[in-house]
């Protein structure tokens, strides 16, 4: 009873300090501290799309997967949009136009909404959807039910600009103000791995923990201290696992391949991940960027030395790092030579004291999503408080049991109250990351508190498009 009245108390002290403290840590600018004003939209140009990339690529609405006939199996993933605010052209008289990806639907009927809104008694109207008369060019996501070519009811086509607009703010992802008569939206195919990025690392990454061993990411525990550094300039220092951000080992999923030759080494990194790097080999110069701006002749940071293993080396896994146990480890610029795609498992975020660590050799954040490292460290101050709380209050029962106070099953076992305390257990209320196992495979409720926060103070474009995509507690 002891333990649990402990927990009352300090989940309710780091739900106190969540209540004043969110709006400091995102707040951006000017409206630091105060209600943010609503957003002025801006019309698209014609020809504009967005995001600035091409429609096919992983950060826009991914690549074609393959046409979907009438009565084909795939033909179940098309679903009918019935909504009454939208009127739909339907020339085929077929209803070809009313079927769509779930994911296209949602977007078009949020849309719909801002559209009533936009302009009183003007309804969306779509032109295009589903199209099986072959009517478009190839790999059209339209043959997929994953596009829409959309205008306004009344046709006015100085309206046109601004619906692009809201259809970016209503959640497509990619819009093309195409032509003048028409809008193009698209989305990501239902199972896409794009559409479930985030940031992390795969589970066979490695990291160095106190005493200078290997070990891999999947099989970290709290209580564990990994190889960390304040930055690329600083010396390595050895910083608390605290707990997973985002925990699916069983996944697979696209990474970014960084590699680099003097010295070698490869990271593999979801593309919304931050990871320090610079134009220059000078440690001044560098950044938290998402791995995603990082190119060939660029400059990452890594752990000097030739001991250093890296994902999948499993003869490795006991080796020692000489530099890594007597505490003269070193960080090094080393030139990126190539970047490329993989694909991997697991996906791990891990954090620490510290907000960085040193993963298969690279020194790189602990944050993703915002291009904004120190703003997401400051964020996450409350939850190291409740940790670092969690462990005293850990340490003094530790004191009471030594003294005659017998634990209960329950409260044994390193590091396993905080981890329950701070949610990855799946039985504590409020949980939504669930365990370490495959029993679950959801982002941190804290994560998840600080994105929804975050949201309603951030610009979109402080997010890379491939940001977490929440879903609810269950």
């Amino acid at each position: 009873m002891m333990l649990s009245g402990t927990r009352v108390l300090l989940l309710a002290a780091l739900i106190c300090s969540l209540a004043v403290t969110p709006s400091r840590a995102c707040g951006p600018g000017r409206t630091y501290g105060r209600r943010r004003q609503p957003r002025k939209l801006t019309p698209l140009a014609y020809k504009q799309f967005v995001p600035n990339v091409a429609e096919k690529t992983l950060g826009a609405s991914g690549r074609y997967e393959g046409k979907i006939a009438r009565g084909s199996e795939r033909f179940k993933e098309l679903t009918p949009n019935y909504n009454p605010d939208i009127i739909f052209k339907d020339e085929e008289n077929t209803g070809a136009d009313r079927l769509m990806t779930q994911r296209c639907k949602d977007r078009l009927n949020s849309l719909a909404i801002s559209v009533m809104n936009q302009w009183p008694g003007v309804k969306l109207r779509v032109t295009e959807g589903w199209d099986e008369d072959g009517h478009h060019s190839d790999e059209s996501l339209h043959y997929e039910g994953r596009a829409v070519d959309i205008t306004t009811s009344d046709r006015e086509r100085a309206k046109y600009g601004m619906l692009a607009r809201l259809a970016a703010e209503a959640g497509f992802d990619w819009v093309y103000y195409e032509s003048k008569a028409h809008v193009h939206c698209s989305v990501k195919a239902e199972n896409s791995i794009a559409a479930k990025s985030g940031g992390c690392f795969p589970g066979d990454s490695r990291v160095f923990v106190e005493g200078g061993r290997s070990k891999r990411l999947r099989d970290l525990r709290p209580g564990d201290r990994v190889l960390a550094a304040r930055g690329p300039g600083s010396r390595p220092v050895y910083s608390d696992f605290l707990l997973f951000l985002d925990h699916e080992p069983h996944r697979r999923r696209l990474f970014l391949s960084v590699k680099t030759a003097a010295p070698a080494r490869t990271l593999l990194v979801t593309p919304a991940h931050l990871v320090f790097a610079a134009n220059s080999s000078d440690p001044r110069h560098a950044r938290p960027v998402f791995a995603s701006r990082v190119r060939p002749g660029m400059h990452v940071f890594v752990l000097d030395g030739d001991e250093v293993t890296t994902s999948g080396d499993d003869d490795h896994e006991e080796e020692e790092d000489r530099r890594g146990r007597d505490g003269g480890a070193r960080l090094r610029a080393a030139r990126v030579e190539r970047v490329i795609w993989v694909e991997a498992w697991g996906s791990l975020a891990p954090l620490t004291a510290h907000g960085t660590l040193v993963v298969d050799g690279f020194l790189a954040s602990c944050y993703a999503v915002v291009e904004l490292h120190d703003w997401a460290h400051a964020a996450f101050a409350p939850l190291r408080a409740a940790h670092a709380a969690a462990r005293a209050t850990q340490w003094l029962l530790g004191r009471a049991a030594s003294s005659g106070v017998t634990e209960s099953p329950e409260e044994e076992g390193e590091g396993e109250g905080e981890s329950r305390f701070l949610g990855r257990d799946s039985r504590f209320p409020g949980n939504c990351s669930g365990a370490l196992d495959a029993r679950s495979a959801h982002i941190h409720w804290y994560s998840r508190l600080l994105y929804g926060l975050g949201r309603l103070v951030l610009h979109d474009d402080r997010y890379h498009p491939l940001g977490m995509e929440l879903e609810p507690c269950s």
